[in-house]
């Protein structure tokens, strides 16, 4: 299998890991910490490489800001390029299907909260033209644990991280984020990520801001800088948006 094949494959792996899937409730909605128990998330991520969009759940049948059992499922898809030595450095394009299952529970102890997952997740890739030097070819069957963290240290600040890992080729996730409310509004700050799986790795540095509110609905986007190790050096962008029931 060439280096080639490996590493790009390996980016789409990197881009299910965990873009995005956090899901970071940026203070309880009025009226609503006592009888919503779902969140709906949903979102996309676009960088050199290519695109991805999720969408999915969060059920905590005790109450989404009280601590106990939640449950998150989600559902992702996406396409990605790459440079095929086993097929004479032709371009191959990738098309990922994905979801994950993931019961968990959620810890609150003032105004930190975490929450912590484990469970299952199944993954397609449809490569175009088929390159049998890939090591991502059809269907996968894995395990993943994954943490989200958010506390308010004082009344307008944040911090947030969340990691992923799974054991379909390795991959994992991270970001770490600071903010300062905008006053009256949202949360502005810095954001730093990594992922990766098996040779390929990501970084990205960039600038996030999270808990816009348009009525019922929570958006969040951030935008900045991504190198990998195959040196490729460009722009991101991401953006979400979550609602409660």
């Amino acid at each position: 299998m060439s280096r080639w094949s490996c590493v790009h494959a390996a980016v789409s792996i990197a881009a299910f890991a965990g873009i995005g899937f956090s899901v970071a409730l940026a203070g309880p909605v009025a009226g609503s910490q006592d009888s919503a128990r779902f969140v709906f998330f949903s979102g996309t991520d676009l960088w050199r490489q290519g695109a991805f969009a999720h969408g999915g759940l969060l059920w905590s049948p005790g109450g989404i800001d009280r601590e106990g059992f939640t449950l998150k499922a989600a559902l992702a898809g996406g396409s990605y390029r790459y440079i095929s030595g086993a097929l004479n450095n032709e371009q191959v394009t990738g098309r990922e299907l994905g979801a994950q299952i993931l019961p968990g529970w959620r810890f609150k102890r003032d105004k930190l909260e975490v929450k912590v997952f484990a469970g299952v997740e199944i993954r397609d890739h449809h490569l175009s033209p088929d390159d049998p030097g890939s090591s991502l070819r059809g269907h996968y069957l894995g395990l993943r644990n994954a943490i989200d963290v958010w506390y308010e240290p004082t009344p307008n600040s944040m911090i947030a991280g969340d990691a992923s890992i799974s054991t379909i080729g390795s991959s994992f996730s991270a970001r770490g984020a600071l903010g300062w409310r905008v006053p009256g509004q949202y949360y502005l700050g810095p954001e730093i990520a990594a992922f990766g799986a098996d040779v390929y790795k990501q970084y990205r540095l960039g600038l996030h801001a999270t808990g816009i509110k348009t009525g019922d609905f929570e958006w969040s986007a951030a935008a900045g800088w991504a190198s990998d190790s195959d040196h490729n050096k460009g722009g991101y962008a991401r953006i979400g948006v979550l609602t409660r029931r």
